[in-house]
């Protein structure tokens, strides 16, 4: 689990540094599918791995206004601060956590701490999924999906 969650953060970033390349209107432009927009979309992985991690540990929910991050610099601050707070609990994740149980705000179910953690990891790469049919619908090759060859074994 913890090589697929740096196996998101390692994509994430290429997907900034991609962005970087594009005009901001491309960027803000609304899109059909997925999150909206490309700028949204990333937003939106970073703020939902952020949101249940925190309720994995117990923390509440940290309600962060996409309105105030309107810029590609802005979202990947924001992403950076937010994994750096992230990473010493993922570090120290166990097997033994697996089956704890953990109440959210946003619902009133209940889940497994090893099933968030696999939600998170599958939520980023189905949005990087979006990223990629918007990049060829621009005409631009999409960051790699590739696991293999990361050096992330």
């Amino acid at each position: 689990m913890k090589k697929l969650l740096a196996y998101n953060w390692m994509v994430r970033d290429e997907w900034f540094a991609w962005c970087a390349k594009l005009p901001e209107e491309e960027l803000l432009k609304t899109r059909v599918g997925g999150a909206g927009t490309i700028l949204y979309t990333l937003f939106h992985i970073a703020d939902v791995e952020y949101s249940w991690l925190r309720a994995v540990q117990g923390k509440p929910d940290v309600q962060v206004p996409y309105e105030e991050h309107q810029s590609l610099v802005q979202v990947k601050a924001l992403a950076a601060q937010w994994r750096e707070e992230l990473r010493d609990f993922i570090e120290a994740w166990t097997d033994d956590w697996e089956r704890e149980p953990v109440r959210v705000a946003w619902s009133d179910k209940e889940y497994a701490k090893g099933e968030i953690m696999r939600h998170v990891i599958a939520h980023e790469i189905h949005h990087m999924g979006q990223l990629s049919i918007w990049a060829r619908e621009l005409s631009y090759t999409p960051v790699s999906a590739n696991f293999i060859g990361r050096n992330l074994v």
